[in-house]
C-alpha cells in the first residue's frame, strides 16, 4: 500500500516498514547486480567460446602432428645401414638430412601445441586432463624423435666412415692384387713352359734365369702377405662392428682363395722346374761328351781320308817305275785302307749314339758322318779304280807289247799337259798334247780322235784312254791279235764276253766304251747278252768293216 509520503507500509506478520529511500537504494543495487551478472554472463560466454576454439585448434594441430609423426620412430630405429653399401649409406644420409630439416620445420607446431595446452589450462578448460595427457605424449614423442634422429645420424656417419675405410681397402686390394695375379699367372706359364736347348750354354742360361726368378720369391711372398692382410683388415672391420655386409671386393675379380691357390701352385712348380732344368743340364753334358768324342775321331779320320785321297791321286799322276811296283804300292794302300775300317765303324757307333740323343750340331768339328761316309766310299772307289787302271795298263802293256820306258813316256806326256793335275786332260789340253807330238789336226780329224778317246762326250780324256790312243797309233800289225788274246783271258777262254765281266775287269769308262761298240756274239754257244770281242778288236785296228 503506497502513501503520499512515499512510505510503504507492508502489512505482514513482522510488520516491516521500508522507506522510499531504502527501496531506491535496493533497486539501484539490483540494477547494478543485474548489470554485473550480464557482464559476467557475457564474459563467460566469451571464455567458453575461446576455450572451444582453443580446444579445436589443439585437436587439429595435435592430429596433424600425430599423423606426421606416425611410424617415424620405427623408421629411425631401423638398422638398414648395417647391410647397406657405401652408396646406399650415403643416400640414407642425404635422406636423413632431409628428415632432419622436416623435423626442424615441425618444431614450431609442437611449441604451438604446448602453448595451446598451457592456455587451456590457464582458462580452466573442463577437459584439461585429456589435453595435458595428449600434449605430454606429443612432447615425449618429440623428444624421442630428436634423440633417435641424432643416434641415427651418428650411426649413419659412423657406418659411412667404416664403409669408406672398407672401400679404400677394397680399392687398395684391387690395385695390388691385379698385377700380382698377373705376375703369378706369368710365373706359372714360365715354370711350365717347355724348353728346347742344344747346348750347355743355353741350359745354363735358363738355369741362371730361373735362379734370378727364385731370388724374387721372398719379395713376391711379402707382397702376397700384404695383399692378404688388406682383406683380413676388411673382415676384421666387418666383424668388429657387426656389419651385415659381404666382404667381396666390387673392384676386383681376383679373390683371396685364387691368390692362395695360385701361390701354392707356384711353390709346387719351382722345385719341379729345378729338377727338369738339372736333368736337362745333365743331358746336355752327356751330349757334349758325345760331341767331343765324335769330333775327336772325326777330326782324325776326315784328314786321314783326305790325305789318302791326295796320296792316291798323286801316285796315279807321279807313278814311275814298273807297273808291278805301282800295283804293289796301291795294294799296300788298299790294305791300309781296309785295316782302317774299324775306325769308321767306331765312328758310326758314336754317330748312332748322337742320333739317339737327338744331337744335330757339333761345333767341335766341321765333319759330319755323311761327309765321312762319302769320303770313305770315295776313297774305296778311288783306290779300286786306280788299281783297276794299273791292272788295265798292265794288260794293255802286255797285250800290245809296250815297254816300261814307253809307259813312262806316256805318263810324263800326260802329266805335262794335265794342267789341273787331277788325272784328266780337257779337250784343249789333249789338242796341245797332240800338236806337241807332231799331229796336223783339222777340226774333222780332231773330232774323230775325240770320239775315240772320249766316247761318252764327258769333255775329258783319262790316262787309260790316252794310252789306248797312243798304243793304237804306235802298235804293230799283230796288235789286234794281242787284244783278242787279252779279251779271251778276261772271258775265261770263251769266244764271247759278257757286259758284267767287262765292268768287273775294266775301268768304268773303258767298260762302257767296249759295251757300247761290241756287236752281239752270234756264234756257237751264244748266251743272252754275249758280246763279240773278236769283231770289236779287229774293227778297232782297222781289220774289219765293223
Amino acid at each position: 500500500e503506497l502513501s503520499t509520503s512515499k512510505e510503504i507500509v507492508v502489512s505482514s506478520p513482522l510488520s516491516l516498514v521500508f522507506s522510499s529511500q531504502d527501496i531506491a537504494g535496493a533497486w539501484q543495487r539490483l540494477e547494478q547486480a543485474e548489470k554485473g551478472y550480464e557482464e559476467w554472463l557475457l564474459n563467460e560466454i566469451r571464455r567458453l567460446e575461446r576455450l572451444e576454439h582453443l580446444a579445436e585448434k589443439f585437436r587439429q594441430k595435435a592430429s596433424t602432428h600425430e599423423q606426421w609423426a606416425y611410424g617415424k620412430e620405427q623408421i629411425l630405429l631401423q638398422k638398414d645401414y648395417e647391410s647397406a653399401s657405401l652408396t646406399e649409406v650415403r643416400a640414407m644420409l642425404r635422406k636423413h638430412e632431409a628428415f632432419e630439416s622436416d623435423l626442424a620445420a615441425h618444431q614450431d607446431r609442437v611449441e604451438q601445441i604446448a602453448a595451446i595446452a598451457q592456455e587451456l589450462n590457464e582458462l580452466d578448460y573442463h577437459d584439461a586432463a585429456s589435453v595435458n595427457d595428449r600434449c605430454q605424449k606429443i612432447c615425449d614423442q618429440w623428444d624421442s624423435l630428436g634423440t633417435l634422429t641424432q643416434k641415427r645420424r651418428e650411426a649413419l656417419e659412423r657406418t659411412e666412415k667404416l664403409l669408406e675405410t672398407i672401400d679404400q681397402l677394397h680399392l687398395e686390394f684391387a690395385k695390388r692384387a691385379a698385377p700380382f695375379n698377373n705376375w703369378m699367372e706369368g710365373a706359372m706359364e714360365d715354370l711350365q713352359d717347355m724348353f728346347i736347348v742344344h747346348s750347355i750354354e743355353e741350359i745354363q742360361s735358363l738355369i741362371s734365369a730361373h735362379d734370378q726368378f727364385k731370388a724374387t720369391l721372398p719379395e713376391a711372398d711379402g707382397e702376397r702377405q700384404a695383399i692378404l692382410s688388406i682383406q683380413n683388415e676388411v673382415e676384421k672391420v666387418i666383424q668388429s662392428y657387426s656389419m651385415r655386409i659381404s666382404a667381396s671386393n666390387p673392384y676386383s675379380t681376383v679373390t683371396v682363395e685364387e691368390i692362395r691357390s695360385k701361390w701354392e701352385k707356384v711353390k709346387q712348380l719351382v722345385p719341379q722346374r729345378d729338377q727338369s732344368l738339372q736333368e736337362e743340364l745333365a743331358r746336355q753334358h752327356a751330349n757334349e761328351r758325345l760331341r767331343r768324342q765324335f769330333a775327336a775321331q772325326a777330326n782324325v779320320i776326315g784328314p786321314w781320308i783326305q790325305t789318302k785321297m791326295e796320296e792316291i791321286a798323286r801316285s796315279s799322276i807321279e807313278m814311275t817305275g814298273p807297273l808291278e811296283d805301282q800295283m804293289n804300292q796301291l795294294k799296300q794302300y788298299e790294305h791300309n785302307i781296309i785295316n782302317y775300317k774299324h775306325n769308321i765303324d767306331k765312328l758310326e757307333g758314336d754317330h748312332q749314339l748322337i742320333q739317339e740323343a737327338l744331337v744335330f750340331d757339333n761345333k767341335h768339328t766341321n765333319y759330319t758322318m755323311e761327309h765321312i761316309r762319302v769320303g770313305w766310299e770315295l776313297l774305296l772307289t778311288t783306290i779300286a779304280r786306280t788299281i783297276n787302271e794299273v791292272e788295265t795298263q798292265i794288260l794293255t802293256r802286255d797285250a800290245k807289247g809296250i815297254t816300261q820306258e814307253q809307259m813312262n813316256d806316256f805318263r810324263a806326256s800326260f802329266n805335262h799337259f794335265d794342267r789341273r793335275k787331277n788325272g784328266l786332260m780337257d779337250h784343249d789340253d789333249f789338242r796341245a798334247c797332240l800338236i806337241s807330238m807332231g799331229y796336223d789336226l783339222g777340226e774333222a780329224e780332231f773330232a774323230r780322235i775325240m770320239s775315240l778317246v772320249d766316247p761318252n762326250g764327258q769333255g775329258t780324256v783319262t790316262f787309260q784312254s790316252f794310252i789306248d790312243f797312243m798304243t793304237r797309233e804306235t802298235a804293230d800289225t799283230d796288235t789286234a791279235e794281242q787284244v783278242i788274246a787279252s779279251f779271251r783271258i778276261l772271258a775265261s777262254d770263251k769266244p764271247y764276253i759278257l757286259a758284267d765281266e767287262l765292268r768287273r775287269e775294266l775301268p768304268p769308262e773303258q767298260a762302257q766304251y767296249c759295251i757300247k761298240r761290241m756287236p752281239p756274239y752270234t756264234g756257237p754257244g751264244s748266251v743272252p747278252g754275249a758280246l763279240d770281242y773278236t769283231s770289236f778288236s779287229s774293227a778297232l785296228y782297222g781289220e774289219s768293216d765293223l
